[in-house]
């Protein structure tokens, strides 16, 4: 088995891996990182969406081994952990704008939603909805969603220019 290293969430493991193991199913079942959903296996649903060295990757699309090398951020590496933890301005934004229902999307959401906003930090309504087609909600309607894509914009603007 080839064994791989991969920085997740800032932690680096090492890893012998199947060739045909899904980035998922690693971080899931061998990392703990249960936050990445598994929706569909087919890549059309996009709750398992994570960053592979800065871009927005559908994990269920993605080879471990692919990932060797590689720094890998989960909807959990987000925001600060510890006693006082705080939730990432987009994370945030979903909360208070009311963007989930049953919340199995929102990690994928939130984290194609940072992706979209690397290239665009002003994105329209239209760009938002368009950015984010390649992820289902079957709950919300996704009107909050776009509300709260907004928002974490305006919060990430401020946070970026404040510092």
């Amino acid at each position: 088995m080839p064994r791989i290293t991969v920085t997740v969430d800032g932690v680096k493991y090492e890893e012998d891996v199947e060739p045909r193991l899904l980035l998922v199913h690693l971080l899931r079942e061998r990392l703990g990182k249960t936050g990445t959903p598994i929706g569909c296996d087919t890549s059309n649903c996009g709750a398992c969406t994570v960053m592979l060295d800065g871009k927005s990757v559908k994990s269920c699309s993605v080879l471990a081994v692919q990932a060797d090398g590689c720094d890998v951020v989960t909807i959990e590496g987000l925001g600060t952990n510890g006693a006082n933890g705080s939730m990432h301005p987009m994370q945030r934004a979903f909360h208070e704008e009311h963007a989930l229902q049953c919340g199995y999307c929102t990690p994928g959401m939130v984290m194609a939603a940072i992706d979209l906003l690397r290239d665009d930090p002003e994105p329209s309504e239209e760009t938002i909805r368009q950015g984010l087609e390649g992820n289902l909600c079957r709950c919300t309607g996704y009107c909050n969603i776009v509300r709260a894509v907004r928002r974490g914009a305006q919060e990430m603007g401020q946070a970026v220019s404040t510092s």
